[in-house]
């Protein structure tokens, strides 16, 4: 069971994260070849689009499956398939708690600027947004990555 529950974690984490290296390397730099009167509306669509059942699934996978590899008894598991273990989940919490934290606050922001009146300048709603946002999922996309590795890791140790 714990190896099922170990591969479900490497696997979640790695969909994850490629999702999240997606978004870095290609959608955010497309997008940012927009000018603001086109980026704002597509960014609000992706924003609403993302969190559904598929993406909530993973979201929540890459928590729960490392955490139940870890609760379940295993004779012969070395401490330092443990420990990577331990350090996969604590990746995958910092990529959460960005995301909770930073990155859906300025989903949020996003939205109500959009109906907020007097409505701000495209110009300067991006610019409150953007960089930073790209910011934060630079820090989360990295965390991402390095809880999948870590993953890989304990089950290759």
């Amino acid at each position: 069971m714990a190896t099922l529950l170990l591969a479900l974690a490497i696997i979640f984490t790695g969909l994850y994260a490629g999702f999240m290296l997606t978004f870095q390397i290609s959608v955010m730099p497309a997008l940012a070849k927009l000018p603001d009167d086109q980026f704002l509306p597509v960014m609000r669509r992706i924003n609403e689009v993302v969190p559904r059942p598929v993406f909530l699934l993973l979201f929540f996978g890459i928590i729960a499956f490392p955490a139940a590899a870890l609760a379940v008894p295993v004779d012969g598991r070395t401490d330092t398939q443990r420990w990577l273990i331990v350090a996969g989940l604590v990746s995958a919490v910092i990529n959460h708690l960005i995301t909770i934290a930073g990155n859906i606050p300025l989903n949020n922001a996003l939205a109500t600027a959009e109906s907020a009146p007097p409505a701000a300048p495209d110009s300067e709603v991006r610019a409150a947004f953007e960089p930073r946002w790209n910011l934060l999922h630079l820090i989360r996309t990295l965390f991402t990555i390095a809880a999948f590795a870590l993953l890989v890791g304990a089950a290759l140790s």
